[in-house]
Formats: C-alpha cells, structure tokens, sequence
C-alpha cells in the first residue's frame, strides 16, 4: 500500500476517534432546530480515486465512479442518515438524524461522474398537528423507504416505523401511520442500536412491496439481528447473521431481487472500515437465518468515513449504480461524502 495511502487512513482514523471519544459536544447541541424549509448551499469538492495513491477503480464486482466531499454554510447539513434516489437517480430524499428531510439533485459533469448537490433544502418532520418542536429523542430518524407517494422513516430511542404523506410534498407531509407494528421484541433493541435499515422489497417479487426492517446492533440470544418484513404477504420476523463487528446501516433492493446491504465497523484497535453484504433474495422469509456475500470491504485507507446510506438506481449505461453516503455527526472531525459504484458483475 502507498504511503500516501497508509497516512490518509490513520488521520481519518485519528479523527473518527477522536469525534467518537468527544461525541455529542461538537454535535446536535451546536446545531439548533429549524422550524422552517431553508436552502442549504452545498460546496462539493470531488474525490477522483477511491484508494487515495492509487488509479485502481475495479474492486471486486463493483467499480469506483467517482465521489464529492460535501460541505454546507448551513449549519442544519449533517447527520446523513439514509439515501433513496428518484427520477432515475436524478433527485434525491434522504433523513438526517436531527429530524429532517433532506431533498435535492444531483449534478454530473460531461464525462457523467458526479459533480455537486442543487437546490437542496432541508425541512423539520412534522407531527400529525403540523409541529416540529419535537426533542432530539422523539425524531433520531436513522433508515427510510418509499413506496408510491408514501415515505416511512425508522427511528432509533423510540423505536417505531412512521408512515409520512405525500411523498410528492415531503417537506410539509404529515404522518398517516404513527407506529407499524414489529415482528421482533420491541424492547429488545437498544437505544443506539434500533432499525438502521427501512426498505421496499420490488412489487414483482415475492414480497410484494412489503416493508423490510434490520437492526443495527439488536441482537437476540444468539447473538443475531432483529429483522422482519412488516407488511404484505409474508409477514414475519427472520434474523441477519453479523460477523466481524461491523453494524448494519442501509440497503437496497437490486434489480434480480437480491438485498444489498451497507454496513459499517469502527473500534479504537482497527479503525473505520465498510463493507458491502449481497443477500439472496428468495431467503427473505419469516424465520430465515441470513447472512450472503461480502463484495466490498474497505478500511481507513479508503475514502470512507461514518459510511450510513445507500441506494441504488439503473442508470443510463444499463448498469446498476451504488451511491453512499456517510453521517458526520455534525462533527468538524469528520466528512460527508457521496460516493459512486457501477455493479459490473
């Protein structure tokens, strides 16, 4: 590995470290609520090489596209919790931790790669009074799905699935379904550690649309995570297998049904790292121990940082794209970057 390389993740390392070991002090409390829709001006700096030193872009079965390290003047931009593209990958909603909706597009350049963020705003979540005085508590929102013009948000501390309408006005949405009900205890999952994953299954599949949720951290006797499909026909809890230490934190279903899983490690011993997990779609059940393929695993060294959010889209070159996105904990220790694979397998 370059030197280069190697210096690069040991100060990524150094600096999640350190926002770890400082937490909240540089975080929400330094932010403030908004009651109001506000722009956020992004300032998009790109990341050309995934392994800073090297010109490898082909990792596995995915390659490296390109990536932007985002930054705003509003102080509300931060805490990126979960990504999901709409109009072919074009425009974007996402949920940042604090309570917000984040909405926006994507910008490319002429050789197509990512280029910045436009005409992003972002809005507090209402209650079904239209309020967004909630406390930090109420509204931790960490995973997002959409089906039709319906939004659901999980949320961590009080766990629960929220349904929001329409997803055509997400910023003024309102709640329509407060709690879905869980097919795991409920009580089981930890406080930092609840439903980090929220997604739609494929109308065509065998689940039909239904809600598919996955812990972070929550794990049963025998050590592995609460999951389950919330609604439509095959209702039910199942487990996902960890292994490694890495924590689950977002997925996508692709387009042969397959689940797509980002997950995300960090220890004082090893650093920050990510990973990728494809899981076989057909073993989505009720009851169904899981666990699928690693194909990506980076560390430090890497352009990564508190990697939480991923989608998918097909785009116009007929490939699968993966975009991620990381929270940076509204820390100045750390980024928040965009990065951009094609599924060449």
């Amino acid at each position: 590995m370059p030197a280069e390389g190697v210096r690069a993740g040991r100060v990524r390392s150094g600096r999640l470290l350190a926002a770890a070991l400082i937490g909240i002090s540089v975080g929400w409390g330094d932010v403030g609520a908004a009651s109001e829709i506000v722009a956020a001006p992004i300032k998009a700096t790109s990341i050309a090489t995934f392994r800073p030193g090297s010109t490898d872009t082909r990792f596995g079965s995915l390659e490296f596209l390109g990536g932007l390290e985002l930054s705003s003047s509003e102080r509300l931009f931060g805490a990126w919790s979960s990504i999901r593209l709409t109009d072919g990958g074009k425009k974007f909603i996402g949920v940042l931790d604090t309570g917000h909706w984040l909405t926006g597009s994507i910008s490319r350049g002429a050789d197509g790669h990512l280029a910045g963020l436009d005409d992003v705003t972002i809005a507090p979540m209402l209650d079904a009074a239209g309020r967004s005085s909630a406390p930090k508590r109420t509204v931790d929102a960490e995973s997002l799905a959409l089906r039709g013009d319906e939004a659901f948000v999980g949320f961590e501390q009080i766990h629960r699935v929220t349904g929001y309408s329409p997803l055509s006005a997400i910023e003024t949405s309102r709640p329509f379904r407060l709690a879905l009900p869980l097919p795991f205890p409920v009580g089981r999952l930890r406080s930092n550690g609840g439903i980090e994953t929220l997604v739609a299954a494929p109308l065509d599949g065998p689940l039909k649309g239904g809600l598919v949720a996955i812990a972070e951290k929550s794990v049963d006797s025998d050590g592995n995570l609460f999951a389950g499909i919330l609604d439509g026909p095959l209702k039910g809890g199942f487990r996902v297998v960890p292994y490694d230490g890495f924590d689950v934190t977002d997925g996508d279903f692709l387009p042969d049904g397959d689940l797509l899983l980002l997950e995300r490690r960090f220890t004082i011993a090893t650093g920050v790292a990510m990973r990728l997990r494809r899981i076989d779609g057909a073993s989505l059940k009720p009851g169904a121990m899981v666990e699928g393929d690693v194909i990506l695993e980076a560390d430090g060294s890497s352009q990564i940082d508190n990697m939480e959010g991923l989608d998918t889209f097909v785009a116009a070159d007929g490939f699968t794209h993966v975009i991620l996105v990381s929270d940076d904990n509204h820390s100045i220790l750390q980024r928040t970057v965009m990065l951009e694979f094609r599924l060449v397998d």
